[in-house]
């Protein structure tokens, strides 16, 4: 009887020992195998003001999973924005040159014809499509044959709606933020549980908020639903074109002239004290955004801008460019525009986190609320241009800050609504981690699919050859074992048989 158990017990034994080591092998570990080599992208972010250029990296084997792309690198293209080069034929290709020459030293030659490059043009390009339509295609056209001739998978160069604009900045936050999923310790991707976060842009040409609401949008057009890893957000999305950092300058101008009468020289309220600048009629009002323009005017003319430093006046001029009047809704930010109350966290990027880095490193006042909002606002428009030069890496854009202060103060607290409960949960970043925040990220993302629409299932360890080759070895060892086992109990039965 004992050998009997035995030898029944070895093979057992042995199918068990051969469980263990394929449980063993599903395990992966540094000495099995090399990681992948990296997927790259690339968005050329064609900003009113300037253009930079993203360079984006995700494991090859991952490319349609989720919560892998970070940001490879950067760089910033010299000179203005795309738009800026309209009616010079070939300028705005040449000045991608160099980032384009970047990107393919930086990302591997085996890898150059799989990687997608993606042009997105903004507010700038929306302005120029405006005025003159011709010159916007031909500037499209030649920046997508320039990068045409880079060994890349050109996807086309397109100007993004600002709703468009809007949406991408809010993918970009919360994926950063890892808010739509994250990787649970049994390898399976898992609802983070966390809520999402509002984005607020401030770019050279437009402004946007975007955030989920449970309110009732009562404009079909800010409204916006996306559906990611198996779940819906319904979104509040609106971009105020002209209300980007430059071209409220140019309207804030516009209305210091027209206050005093256009004459040939003016204080500037929002200008430091000791700040004093020439400037051309045609520079201020040959933009769509400067509308109140007088009837006629020599736009050779030239205006000389005196700064006076003083935060009411600044407050009053700066007021007038905004309409906060007769909404048609129950409730409006400004220029008649819907808007629900602002909810939950909010990250501001772009030009707020540099006015605002500047308020606090200026002040040495921690703006963490309205009322330190505006009292360092006030401090930094009493400063005059000598106060102020102690921050020489901003020199070109010192006599700017009080303004783009003022203009925060109002567009967050008056416009968008913020207040002492609501102010404090925005977050003024440049980054999240290593990665540029902006819509360039939301972009890639959403025309790569590497957001998937539905949720995603659970991870493989291994690589499909290696799942074969383990499902085989199973099997064997499992025939294996079965055959030693019939081999046996015939054995037994013959013994048997002898021994009656």
């Amino acid at each position: 009887m004992g050998n009997l158990r035995s030898e029944i017990l070895f093979p057992v034994a042995l199918l068990l020992l051969g469980i263990v080591a394929i449980i063993l092998l599903t395990i992966p570990t540094k000495e099995m195998y090399a990681p992948p080599p990296d997927m790259y992208g690339i968005v050329l972010d064609a900003g009113s003001s300037h253009t930079s250029m993203y360079i984006y990296k995700w494991p090859a084997d991952k490319q349609n999973d989720t919560g892998v792309v970070s940001q490879h690198s950067e760089c910033h293209v010299k000179g203005k924005g795309i738009s800026s080069y309209a009616g010079q034929p070939g300028a705005a290709g040449r000045s991608l040159e160099d980032c384009l020459k970047t990107a393919t030293n930086e990302i591997p030659k085996a890898r150059h014809r799989l990687t997608p490059v993606y042009l997105g043009a903004t507010a700038g390009m929306r302005l120029l499509n405006l005025s003159n339509h011709h010159q916007c295609a031909s500037v499209l056209e030649e920046v997508g044959q320039k990068i045409k001739s880079y060994p890349f998978n050109f996807k086309g160069a397109a100007i993004l709606s600002g709703q468009e604009e809007g949406a991408y900045g809010w993918v970009t936050v919360n994926y950063l933020l890892e808010n739509f999923i994250k990787y649970g310790f049994i390898g399976q991707w898992l609802s983070s549980g966390k809520p999402t976060v509002g984005a607020l842009d401030f770019g050279g040409a437009s402004t946007q908020i975007t955030f989920v609401t449970q309110d009732n949008v009562e404009n079909p057009e800010n409204e916006m639903t996306l559906r990611l890893y198996g779940k819906n957000y319904r979104l509040y999305t609106h971009s105020f074109l002209c209300y980007g950092l430059d071209q409220m300058l140019l309207q804030l101008l516009a209305q210091v002239l027209k206050s005093q009468g256009y004459a040939s020289s003016v204080s500037h309220p929002c200008y430091p004290e000791g700040h004093e600048v020439n400037v051309t009629l045609r520079s201020v009002f040959d933009s769509p955004c400067t509308t109140s323009q007088p009837t006629s005017y020599n736009s050779g003319a030239t205006v000389t801008l005196k700064g006076t430093g003083h935060y009411g006046h600044c407050l009053g001029n700066m007021s007038e460019i905004f309409n906060f009047q007769n909404c048609p809704f129950s409730k409006c930010s400004f220029n008649q525009i819907f808007q629900p109350n602002v909810s939950g966290s909010f990250m501001a990027f772009s030009a707020f986190f540099h006015v605002h880095s500047f308020l606090e490193r200026t002040t040495r006042i921690t703006v963490n609320t309205p009322v330190k909002l505006e009292e360092a606002t006030r401090a930094l428009c009493n400063m005059s241009i000598k106060e102020l030069s102690v921050a020489p890496d901003e020199i070109s854009r010192l006599q700017n800050y009080c303004a783009a202060s003022v203009f925060i103060n109002l567009l967050l607290l008056k416009g968008y609504g913020f207040d002492e409960g609501s102010f404090p949960q925005i977050a003024f970043q440049k980054k999240a981690g290593d990665t540029s925040v902006g819509w360039a990220l939301g972009y890639m993302l959403s025309l790569s699919n590497l957001v998937p629409a539905e949720s995603i299932s659970l991870r493989r360890a291994l690589l499909p050859g290696a799942w074969v080759s383990l499902i085989v070895l199973f099997a064997l060892l499992l025939v294996a074992t079965l055959g030693l086992l019939a081999y046996q109990a015939r054995r037994q039965q013959k013994n048997a048989s002898n021994h009656c």
